[in-house]
């Protein structure tokens, strides 16, 4: 039973000095995801690695699975650490392990070794030799190939000594937390939770908005999109659901609009609605996990007409000079200036057909 794992990280490597900012936040999410495992977990940063020691007995299985959850990790590996007692002693351990790890030695293998400890007697290259000459001695049914090995040894030479031979991949990206907070406009279909999977996957907390019609959909619907979000939550952490009544505004705007823009204009009070809830939870964005051209509903020009409510009071708001804004349908334009001081005389009418819009914001 393995006592450690190494941690291995991707995109936080490249970051500078606000580096530490991402470590401490993926040892943050690291601890919350082992919380609800059996053991007790200490984890510790170390010269561009996080380590994970264990105390006493745990659940490897569960260990590993609730690690495989949490964004920011590329590679999990369980691993011996060793002291430096001399190279006699290291490939004794490194025969130990691998006599343990694979019951069936017939295995092709390649020894690589990392001697960031720059005082250590043996180079890279000649650990690398005699490790592997002292596998084929313990080892007679094992065969060297370092093209396409089927085991990878790993020795890393740092204030202790790392070896591992096992890399469970983790889910990539960069700890959920790092990259502000966003409303997710969940459904239950697959493209809104994936959407949220993925915005998660860059660091990113999300909160969800679901809109919820009874009798029109049922209490079984309810019910999959609470489901989904708990998968979702799974990777992300914990997710505020937003579940809104919204029987009375679709009859509402069954009642009084044209039915052939029913579909753009329940999208449009299903974003206002949304951006509601994303203000008084301080998110930065709204998910909506569109798919161009998946449905007729899913277009850019349907896209752009449903957040356009959500632009034109922000434009107006601002200290734009002059904004204008082109309406496609019979070469018609209409400009406001932010000279006009009521907002409310300006407001224009979307009850036509538009193919296209595009603004013109001219600041001082």
């Amino acid at each position: 039973m393995y006592k450690a794992f190494l941690i291995k990280y991707a995109e936080i490597a490249i970051k500078g000095k606000n580096r530490y900012l991402f470590e401490d936040a993926l040892v943050s999410q690291m601890n919350h995801a082992l919380k609800k495992v059996d053991g007790t977990f200490r984890i510790r940063k170390e010269q561009g690695r996080i380590y994970i020691e264990m105390d006493g007995e745990y659940d490897y299985d569960e260990a590993v699975e609730a690690l495989k959850c949490v964004f920011g990790i590329v590679g999990i590996c369980p691993v011996v650490i060793l002291e430096d007692e001399g190279f006699d002693k290291l490939a004794e351990e490194v025969i130990h392990h691998i006599d343990e790890a694979y019951p069936d030695k017939h295995f092709t293998f390649k020894v690589n070794a990392r001697r960031a400890r720059k005082n250590y007697p043996l180079e890279s290259m000649e650990i690398n030799a005699q490790l592997g000459e002292r596998i084929l001695n313990a080892f007679p049914e094992t065969r060297v190939d370092v093209h396409k090995p089927e085991v990878v040894i790993n020795v890393e030479i740092r204030n202790q000594i790392n070896v591992y031979s096992t890399v469970i991949p983790g889910p990539g990206g960069m700890p959920v937390g790092t990259n502000g907070k966003a409303m997710l406009l969940l459904s239950g279909g697959i493209d809104s939770p994936v959407a949220g999977y993925m915005i998660a996957k860059r660091g990113v907390t999300i909160d969800a908005t679901y809109f919820h019609a009874p009798p029109y959909t049922s209490e079984r619907a309810k019910q999959k999109v609470v489901d989904l979000a708990k998968i979702v939550a799974k990777y992300s952490g914990p997710i505020n659901l937003h579940v809104v009544n919204f029987t009375d505004i679709q009859l509402y705007i069954y009642e009084q609009c044209p039915h052939e823009e029913l579909t753009i204009i329940m999208r449009r009070y299903m974003m206002k609605l949304a951006e509601h809830f994303a203000k008084e939870n301080k998110c930065l964005g709204l998910i909506t996990g569109e798919s161009i051209g998946q449905v007729a509903s899913q277009t850019m020009i349907a896209n752009s007409l449903s957040q356009f409510d959500l632009i034109l009071p922000e434009l107006m708001q601002s200290k734009a000079k002059e904004i204008s804004i082109y309406l496609n349908t019979d070469d018609c334009l209409m400009e406001f200036s932010s000279e006009i001081p009521d907002p409310e005389e300006i407001e224009p009418d979307f009850t036509f057909n538009i193919k296209y819009i595009t603004f013109q914001v001219y600041f001082d």
